[in-house]
């Protein structure tokens, strides 16, 4: 049923017909921020290349979504929810990490010539982190109801246009947890 929902929002999004103009483009800044983490998984996957370090790390995911949970309750979300939004960042994220890996074994020439230092990266995520939940936090309402669905596909295709096929896969797999 949620997969004809979604198809029914492309053909609304494509035809822009849907969302009153009040609360059209409700969801872009958090989509937008979504994206903005896709993107830094090139980073990590740069800092990765190389190294003994896996795209997999458990123990650091967990470390993440248990603080996820716990901001998520003191900004009054649903913990279990934000923790739902962020395991699918993660999993975004490897699937670039995993993508650029394969890109860089097949096209040596391709490979990043400079390790970015892993510390030095995870501010930046931590930054992003933030903003997604207050932004998940400020997109609650609406975030339950009927129309997310088509606002979400709408944000999806305004933001993925500029993005690479890689980082589209990457975004599509970072946002199906912000509907409720």
């Amino acid at each position: 049923m949620r997969s004809l929902i979604v198809g029914s929002a492309v053909v609304i999004a494509v035809l822009g017909l849907g969302a009153p103009a009040s609360a059209e483009g409700a969801l872009d800044p958090l989509v937008g921020s979504a994206a903005e983490r896709v993107a830094l998984s090139d980073q990590v996957a740069a800092a990765k290349w190389g190294t003994d370090s896996p795209i997999e790390d458990p123990e650091r995911e967990q470390q993440v979504l248990d603080g996820v949970a716990v901001r998520a309750a003191e900004l009054g979300l649903d913990p279990e929810e934000a923790e739902r939004v962020f395991r699918d960042q993660i999993e975004a994220s490897k699937l670039v990490q995993r993508g650029l890996h394969a890109h860089w074994r097949a096209h040596p020439d391709e490979q990043p010539t400079e390790r970015p230092d892993l510390g030095e990266i995870r501010p930046e995520l931590d930054r992003l982190g933030e903003t997604i939940l207050l932004q998940l936090r400020d997109t609650d309402e609406l975030r339950d109801g009927p129309s997310c669905d088509g606002r979400l596909v709408s944000a999806y295709v305004h933001t993925a246009r500029d993005l690479t096929v890689l980082h589209q896969a990457g975004l599509g797999r970072a946002i199906p947890s912000i509907c409720s």
